[in-house]
């Protein structure tokens, strides 16, 4: 049995932790597993949450409801598309989007949060590219793709669908100018679809 590391435990423990066998075992039914998964990254998808919906029990309802959708749907997770982390993570995403869209428990909606919507949106306007990347390529063409990129780029888009930032956080991250970022995220995103096809 796969057990969790502890919280200060090194990146590559963390690398180590098979999140498609836990997903596996919640489909059959493991309990455990999930406990495990929640044991894992908790504190990471909580931060994820809350830099999207930027109040703390709201961020903790939502990590609540990206458990039970886990539990509920863990069977439907393939791994032919995906890992089983970025699977993980993409539920905490959307369902944070969600609940900033639907005005969840009258939720003001900053410009941050705003940006968050946007950098959505603009994933949503991606998502054909997306789709090619989980039907037509193999992670490793993907990584290749993304290391032909020049480092500031491909660092914001990392920062923009893997860790889920709005442009605004990248910009602070990075040091660099919002309109920048913008730019640099739309043609990076360009450049990987050419290099996928």
């Amino acid at each position: 049995m796969t057990t969790a590391p502890p919280e200060n435990a090194a990146p590559d423990a963390r690398a180590a932790f098979d999140f498609e066998q836990a997903l596996h075992d919640c489909a059959l039914g493991n309990r455990q597993a999930l406990e495990r998964i929640y044991s894992q990254e908790c504190r990471y998808l909580l931060g994820v949450a809350l830099r999207i919906v930027r109040q703390r029990q709201l961020a903790e309802d939502v990590l609540h409801d990206a458990f039970m959708r886990i539990w509920t749907e863990a069977a439907s997770f393939d791994a032919a598309r995906g890992s089983g982390r970025g699977w993980i993570y993409t539920i905490v995403r959307n369902l944070s989007l969600n609940a900033v869209r639907q005005g969840a428990r009258e939720v003001f909606v900053d410009e941050e949060t705003a940006e968050a919507l946007d950098a959505q949106h603009s994933m949503e306007a991606h998502h054909q590219i997306f789709d090619a990347f989980e039907l037509n390529a193999s992670l490793g063409k993907l990584n290749d793709c993304l290391a032909r990129l020049e480092p500031a780029r491909r660092t914001c888009i990392l920062y923009a669908y893997v860790d889920g930032c709005s442009h605004g956080e990248i910009a602070e991250r990075t040091q660099t100018p919002l309109g920048t970022v913008k730019a640099w995220i739309k043609r990076g995103m360009g450049t990987l679809r050419e290099c996928m096809a």
